[in-house]
């Protein structure tokens, strides 16, 4: 039996619902402004990904780099929640004022 396919399935799955808390803190906090550091670990994670050997573990970190791409357009996303009034507006918003 082959379990790469379910290890990397559940290692996708746990990103995710990191990366999901992490961007409405991040959001919350910092604001729209931290966009810049979801980048950088991005293409860190990127780089990291092509220079390890291992399939399970270059292709987690394959999926935490995109995740950190994709993190970038859902900041944004967040921000309209809180302006709709889903999510409280924390101290991030307060210096853009």
């Amino acid at each position: 039996m082959n379990f790469t396919g379910i290890i990397v399935g559940l290692a996708t799955f746990l990103i995710i619902g990191v990366f999901h808390p992490i961007v409405i803190k991040a959001e919350y906090y910092l604001g729209t402004k931290c966009w810049w550091m979801f980048l950088v670990a991005g293409i860190l994670f990127c780089a990291l990904s092509l220079w390890v050997n291992s399939f399970v573990i270059s292709t987690t970190l394959g999926v935490t780099a995109f995740s950190s791409f994709w993190s970038i357009l859902e900041l944004f996303e967040q921000k309209k929640r809180v302006q709709r009034g889903w999510f409280p507006e924390g101290p991030g918003h307060k210096s853009l004022r």
